[in-house]
């Protein structure tokens, strides 16, 4: 093998553990600082409304167009076999134990994360973290700890508005589409949708919402290079944490099947 090639490798083994290692040092002094200082509690209501309120509307559109969607694809499936009162079982399962926590994820991270990154890279290339270390204020305490918990608090919560809206949208579709009788589809979602299908959602939604507030204070702190440098903190933002948050749901899946809670 060419030895140019293995130098390639070799530095892109090291770039990537380089970031790896910065990235858990970051979260390191984070956790350090949430468990010794004070929550700013004016912060933290703050991006509770940023991450979770100004996101109701597009949680809304995707939870109502993935419920239709997930209903219509069930029908194609069901309805050779003769089984069309079971959609809304279908429906119910899929918004509650995948598709609610993904897609609010994936979508909250493309509008709240993005913004995350941006806001803080703004203020690292024109030195208002410096300023804000000068006055002798904590820069973990004032900018990333607010952003932290409020993100693992506020994605539960609007991951049970996006498996509404998608139940909802699955109930449009049965009912008034394909002229279903309503209460059978109630009444599957009654039968075979336990808690833990909805709590297994909720642990995924707080695991989801860490991961884009991380990734997101993480690219924005890091960033360097001027407006240029905001926008490849973005970009990187939104795919690092779009990634890691479709890899995790993978083993927290796994992880709550073998324990029983999902």
């Amino acid at each position: 093998m060419d030895t140019g090639i293995i130098a390639l490798i070799g530095r892109s083994f090291i770039a990537i553990c380089d970031e790896l290692g910065s990235l858990f040092i970051f979260l390191g002094e984070a956790l350090k600082t949430a468990v010794t200082t004070r929550l700013n509690v004016a912060q933290f209501f703050i991006h509770m409304k940023r991450i979770g309120v100004d996101s109701f509307i597009i949680i809304f559109l995707t939870g109502l167009s993935a419920g239709l969607a997930l209903a219509l694809q069930t029908n194609i499936g069901f309805s050779r076999f003769g089984i069309e009162e079971f959609i809304g079982t279908v429906v119910a399962l899929g918004m509650t134990r995948e598709l609610g926590p993904v897609l609010t994820g994936l979508m909250v991270t493309g509008r709240a994360g993005s913004a995350i990154a941006a806001e803080i890279g703004t203020m690292r290339i024109t030195e208002q973290i410096d300023a804000l270390k000068t006055l002798c204020i904590n820069p973990f305490q004032y900018l990333i700890v607010p952003r932290l918990i409020a993100g693992i608090i506020i994605l539960p919560f609007l991951t049970i508005f996006s498996m509404l809206c998608g139940i909802i949208g699955g109930y449009l579709y049965c009912v008034y589409q394909l002229n279903l009788n309503p209460e059978s589809y109630i009444s599957g979602i009654q039968q075979f949708v336990e808690m833990k299908d909805i709590t297994g959602g909720l642990i995924k939604a707080s695991c989801f919402g860490f991961i884009m507030t991380w990734v997101g204070t993480y690219q924005g702190y890091q960033t360097v290079g001027g407006a240029r440098g905001v926008g490849i903190s973005t970009t990187r933002s939104v795919v690092l944490a779009s990634i890691l948050i479709l890899i995790a749901n993978y083993f927290l899946s796994a992880f709550l099947n073998q324990v029983g809670i999902s």
